[in-house]
């Protein structure tokens, strides 16, 4: 009877549902489901809207189940689900493969997970997972791939995972991870990819990591900041390919056993504080494709031991202290498509084979000094696509063969002694988008072409010696947002057809010998800010056209033949902020209202005819430049006083009238409310915004307006620009974007780190950027010319760290300016020592502003993508900003 009962027992047991089976109320898994579903507050795509109890489970949306249909895989990545993750996941106890990758998930991560004990794949990656990590998770000791990528996760780094011993993908990068790197890191047995780049991880790597034998991808870099260098231990790992330890504050010398290192295709060590010479042994590396030893203070030679390096694709060693030849085997490396060299003291000639291996696509070897000729092999396969030459001592002939070189996007070869002409089809070729060849010997003609690249955005021929007239195919430029021809030989008219250069910003024809009338054509150039026609041979008056060209804010005629008075009409350009009339045959009376009040003297002088306020008083007779005939004598002294008395009258009875007219605008304005147009929805009022604009407010004045500090209701601080009518220098167009934004915001910058205000500090018509540009010529090494004496205590590389991203902020050009994402980006790389002197030409090396990759990683690198982080190193620079 009993043996009956036992076996009723175990046919019960067999036969109870599942939920029950192990003591716990566990869900059904349809519910579990449901439940996920229920903690999703967002699904823009509908994407789970096929999850319904009316259908099998089965069938839904990113489920898979097995023949018992138990769901043993849930993948709902990528579908811009906001939300967060129900702790009921616990109750799909056969899943095998769990991923939510790549939506807005909040909150902190299930400990539930853990009941999951099968659980082979979990990726968390790209949410924003809060909180730190859970314990219980080590508990899943089949898990073979952990994935919490780009998260906000805080708290150490979690030391329990070392037992999760199954494990063969491991990453906790991009999170708010501290503390040092568990020792117990090394004890994975069968662990092939770890990361822990982005976080703000320090104290040593530990040897122990040289334990992790099967070890492929290693990534360590990237906002931590390490003590101490290079373990040398991390020659054990045998089977590393990658190895990625840029931008965490290494120091030292790179050990000689990463030569030992024999499958590594991939080593970044860029932006650290490195140094000595280049390891010899890393030619040893027969496997490698990508080496950055780039933003360090390494020195000496390049070791001859590279030219082994047969299947290297990338060589960046830019911004260091290298000396030395560029080695002639460069050019018989096979594979290689990036050579990067700039900022260094290479010397020598640059080898003339480089280009054959017809797999070349960017080269910058500026800011050095080299001498000898450009290679001409250099596009051989045309793929070449970036060359940048600027800042050495090379000259002879531009070779031929780069006027037919397809591929090619950017130019910058100026700074040099470069002769012979512009070579025929340049400026045709499909892709360009920029030419600097400023600052050589070049000579022959403007380039006539029936085809232009609409996204050439820059030309600069600046200080060569070109010469005959600009041609009429100049109007096929339609692309180019800045024009430089200054200091050539150019004559002839300016051509009319540049009014069809409808995206121009900025033109330069200064120091030329260009004649005849100034082309009225160039006010249809409506993008127009910055115009410099001085010191040429131009005649006849001053187009009255030119008011027509709303945002112009640099005007410069000076030093011509022009004649004829200033017309009065420029006077009500707001925008303007410089003009320089001066040294011309100009005459009449300057205008002395609008922008015209409060430009210096100094921008008429040279105009004898001219007169006004600090020129001296207009001759009898002469008004706007005409002549009255004297032949009637002068003026008695009665008729005199009786014109001052009259004049006295006119000027009571018009203030009386002013005074009733104010009285009856203000009754009018009490009866009649501002109107305020609202682009978007608004937690304050038009009277908010009004009572903002008070004197002491002001925080800035400039060509567009004067801007105010206001303080809503709710406690909002907003920044109020009061337009003049004539700009409404502008709100209801499109003329001001994203970069016009980041030109502002490095404004603010210099503001910080000079302590002066943009405009009224540096002389009529000069703003901070100017000032700043004329003091340090953009170079950051000068820093101490502009440093505002309250920052004593701020270190200098921080304060030059942030000048140079300022500088980046205000290109002209806006296509060179970086978006407001990368400005947040390379301020919060900061470097972590002192950015070394470098030697060579201050401009040189500023030419390379928009060239800077600084620590954003070449293409072939995993580079984290989460928010900006804290460190410890970069307080001052956020206490500087306010941030």
């Amino acid at each position: 009877m009993g043996f009956c009962l036992l076996l009723l027992l175990l046919l019960h047991l067999q036969l109870m549902p599942e939920s029950f089976a192990d003591g716990s109320a566990r869900l059904p898994e349809y519910r579990a489901l449901l439940s996920l579903k229920t903690a999703i507050t967002d699904d823009p795509q509908s994407s789970l809207s096929s999850w319904d109890i009316s259908t099998s489970h089965c069938t839904w949306s990113g489920v898979t189940c097995d023949s018992k249909r138990h769901v043993i895989a849930l993948n709902i990545s990528g579908l811009n689900l906001t939300g967060t993750l129900s702790s009921d996941i616990g109750n799909l106890p056969n899943l095998v493969n769990f991923t939510v990758a790549a939506n807005n998930i909040a909150g902190p991560i299930p400990p539930e997970i853990s009941l999951i004990s099968g659980l082979r794949f979990l990726n968390l990656s790209n949410n924003i997972f809060n909180e730190t990590f859970p314990p219980e998770l080590a508990d899943l000791k089949f898990l073979q791939v952990l994935d919490l990528y780009n998260n906000n996760l805080t708290g150490d780094l979690p030391v329990g995972v070392s037992e999760m011993t199954s494990l063969r993908h491991l990453h906790l990068g991009g999170n708010y991870f501290s503390g040092v790197i568990p020792v117990e890191y090394g004890r994975f047995p069968a662990l092939e990819y770890l990361a822990v780049s982005g976080n703000e991880l320090s104290g040593t790597i530990p040897p122990e990591i040289g334990n992790l034998t099967t070890l492929k991808y290693l990534y360590l870099g990237y906002y931590n900041v390490y003590t101490g260098g290079i373990p040398p231990e991390i020659g054990n790992l045998s089977n590393l390919i990658r190895f990625d330890a840029a931008n965490c504050g290494l120091t030292g010398k790179v050990p000689s056993e990463l030569g030992k290192l024999q499958n590594l295709d991939t080593l970044f060590l860029q932006v650290n504080g490195l140094s000595g010479s280049l390891t010899k042994d890393l030619g040893t590396l027969k496997s490698l494709k990508s080496l950055d030893l780039s933003n360090n203070i390494f020195t000496g030679e390049i070791p001859d031991s590279f030219r082994e390096l047969l299947n290297l694709t990338l060589l960046n060693l830019f911004r260091n202290k290298l000396h030395g030849s560029i080695p002639d085997f460069i050019d018989d490396l096979p594979e290689l498509e990036v050579l990067q060299l700039w900022e260094n003291n290479f010397t020598g000639s640059i080898p003339q084979g480089l280009g054959t291996n017809g797999k070349l696509q960017i080269l910058d070897l500026s800011s050095n000094k080299l001498t000898g000729s450009l290679p001409s092999n250099l596009c051989v396969g045309n793929k070449l696509e970036t060359l940048i030459t600027l800042g050495n001592f090379l000259f002879g002939p531009i070779p031929a063969s780069l006027g037919e070189c397809q591929s090619l996007t950017r130019i910058r070869m100026g700074e040099n002694y470069l002769n012979g002409s512009i070579p025929k089809g340049m400026f045709s070729l499909p892709k360009l988008s920029q030419v600097e060849l400023q600052d050589n010997l070049l000579t022959g003609e403007f380039p006539v072409t029936n085809s232009v690249s609409i996204s050439l955005g820059q030309v600069s021929l600046s200080n060569n010696h070109l010469t005959g007239p600009l041609p009429a195919s100049i109007s096929n430029f339609s692309g180019v947002q800045k024009l430089l021809l200054d200091g050539n030989q150019f004559t002839g008219r300016i051509p009319a057809e540049i009014g069809k250069l409808q995206q121009l910003s900025k033109i330069d024809f200064s120091r030329n010998s260009l004649s005849g009338k100034i082309a009225p054509e160039i006010s249809q150039c409506k993008l127009l800010t910055y115009v410099d026609l001085s010191r040429n041979q131009l005649s006849g008056e001053i187009p009255t056209e030119i008011t027509g060209m709303h945002i112009l804010n640099y005007l410069n005629v000076s030093r011509n033949h022009l004649v004829g008075s200033i017309p009065t009409s420029i006077a009500s350009m707001q925008s303007l902020t410089s003009v320089d009339f001066s040294y011309n045959d100009l005459s009449g009376l300057v205008p002395g209202t609008g922008q015209f009040s409060y430009f210096n003297y100094t921008s008429f002088l040279g105009n004898p005819k001219l007169c006004g306020p600090y020129l001296g008083p207009c001759k009898d007779g002469v008004a706007n430049g005409t002549h009255q005939s004297h032949s009637k004598g002068r003026i008695s002294g009665s008729v005199k006083l009786l014109l001052v008395i009259g004049l006295l009258l006119c000027s009571i009875a018009f203030a009386v009238a002013a005074i009733i007219k104010a009285r009856s605008l203000k009754r009018a304005s009490e009866a009649k409310a501002w109107k305020l147009t609202a682009f978007q929805r608004l937690d304050f009022t038009c009277d908010d915004v009004l009572d903002s604009l008070k004197e002491d407010n002001i925080i800035g004045k400039g060509g567009a307006g004067i801007v105010y500090k206001g303080v809503m209701p709710n406690n909002e601080h907003v920044a109020v620009k009061r337009l003049p009518v004539m700009s409404r220098e502008y709100a209801y167009t499109l003329k001001v974007d994203e970069k016009s934004d980041v030109y502002s915001f490095g404004v603010v910058l210099l503001e910080l780190v000079t302590g002066r205000k943009p405009v009224g500090e540096f002389g009529d018509g000069v703003d901070i950027v100017q000032w700043v540009r004329k003091m340090t010529g953009g170079n950051k090494e000068r820093i101490t010319k502009i440093l505002d004496p309250r920052l004593p205590n701020v270190p200098t590389h921080e304060v030059m760290h942030v000048f140079y991203v300022a500088m980046l902020c205000v290109e002209e050009q806006a296509v060179e300016r970086p978006t407001m994402r990368e400005v947040v980006q390379i301020l919060t790389e900061l470097p972590k020592t002192p950015i070394a002197k470098q030697e060579g030409d201050s401009a040189a090396a500023n030419s390379n502003l928009c060239d800077l990759p600084l620590a954003t990683p070449p293409a072939a690198m995993e580079a984290p993508t989460n928010a900006p982080k804290n460190d410890s190193d970069q307080n001052q620079l956020r206490d500087l900003l306010g941030i």
